[in-house]
């Protein structure tokens, strides 16, 4: 009876510990947050942490839950590979912007390494993909310069084979199998910048014509009427959008999307003065909404509700490709240093940038819970060094 007891004690004890040392570290991490003397003390410690995020990836929870976390554990609710993916894509993404920027052949090893870890020696995937969410990580790799790309044709190809098994009727590509009555913003992040730079490296015009399509019935079917702003889903029977107007992380599915796949598209292509317009038409629709202190609110259209770091930082990225467009580089400029304050005022000691949103629960359903994220953490190192 006594062993039982002790048991029971430790276990309790076990499970209280799982629940509060990651509380403790949180609110201790963020004392004295944002307080770096100047932009390259920031770098290197936004740097510092991408680095060794991407060593050892910090588990995305699925939940919003922080007592009891090993019940959501022993369920299988606590991690998903697909939500990993997007994160380490865009880790991907903003430690190989700061190689191009630096040339710093430590990190680009380290990028090759974990590149490897991913692949087979014929150049497939050991993983193969089966959601859009892990196009963000093919993409990513055809950004790193110094691999030579045909050698993972295979795996590209398996990407865009995925992408295609997921195509509708109505020609555009579902977020995954069980929704495919809906098509969702974040697919617009997820798909249309591999497909573009996928198509234009291979010869494949389908691919990019694909993405075009992608952005093209997303903006005819998906946004406010007046305002070019996202709604998270609309229904491919009846076109009626569906969730919430306004989620500032949709609108940066909706951005990086947009943006990355212009600035690939080759300049004859015919419909890239198209995709240019509706840029251009999306940043003045996006500019009121951002606050003072240069963040952007979780809910746009509601100034007091929570601000989110990863609205904030895709944001910025979107801004700081835009500028390349004469009719809004000056606004572009100023709104992108307006967010990088902000994002050096939310970053912790050790460099992790803080307070963004968790993943979304489903149409309508979304995270009240704010904190690291390493998808946000890529795309501010991302656009920290970003070549002019």
């Amino acid at each position: 009876m006594l062993y039982v007891l002790l048991f029971t004690v430790l276990a309790g004890i076990i499970i209280l510990l799982i629940d509060v040392i990651p509380e403790f570290y949180k609110w201790q991490s963020r004392i004295h947050i944002g307080r770096f003397s100047n932009v390259n003390e920031w770098q290197e410690k936004v740097l510092h942490t991408s680095k060794k995020w991407l060593a050892s990836l910090p588990t995305v929870k699925l939940t919003d839950q922080n007592r009891l976390v090993f019940i959501d554990v022993l369920r299988g609710n606590y991690k998903r590979a697909s939500l990993q993916s997007w994160q380490e894509g865009a880790l991907v993404l903003g430690l190989t912007a700061y190689v191009k920027n630096s040339n710093d052949q430590k990190v680009q090893r380290q990028v090759e390494t974990y590149i490897s870890k991913k692949m087979t020696s014929s150049g497939h995937w050991k993983i193969k993909p089966t959601e859009t969410d892990q196009s963000l990580l093919a993409y990513a790799m055809l950004q790193i310069d110094s691999i030579n790309h045909h050698n993972f044709k295979p795996a590209f190809d398996e990407t865009y084979q995925m992408i295609i098994s997921l195509k509708g009727e109505d020609g555009t590509i579902a977020y995954k199998n069980h929704v495919s009555e809906f098509r969702f913003v974040d697919t617009v992040g997820f798909i249309c910048p591999f497909l573009v730079n996928y198509g234009v490296l291979f010869d494949i015009p389908e691919a990019v014509n694909l993405a075009v399509k992608q952005i093209k019935e997303y903006q005819k079917w998906g946004m406010m009427p007046i305002q070019n702003i996202p709604c998270h889903t609309y229904k491919i029977d009846s076109k009626i959008p569906v969730g919430l107007f306004g989620w500032g992380r949709g609108l940066g599915w909706f951005v990086i999307g947009l943006i990355d796949s212009w600035h690939a598209i080759p300049d004859n292509h015919p419909l890239k003065a198209e995709i240019k317009e509706i840029i251009i038409k999306t940043a003045h629709s996006v500019f009121p909404f951002q606050n003072e202190d240069g963040s952007f609110p979780w809910l746009l259209f509601d100034p007091g509700s929570r601000a989110d770091s990863s609205a904030t930082a895709t944001s910025a990225w979107f801004f700081t490709l835009a500028a390349e467009i004469p009719e809004i580089k000056i606004e572009c400029v100023l709104a992108k240093e307006k967010c990088m304050r902000y994002l050096q005022s939310v970053t912790r000691r050790d460099g992790t940038v803080d307070f963004s949103q968790g993943d979304t629960k489903g149409i309508g359903v979304y995270s009240m819970n704010f904190d690291r994220l390493p998808f946000t953490q890529g795309f501010v190192l991302r656009t920290l060094n970003k070549l002019p």
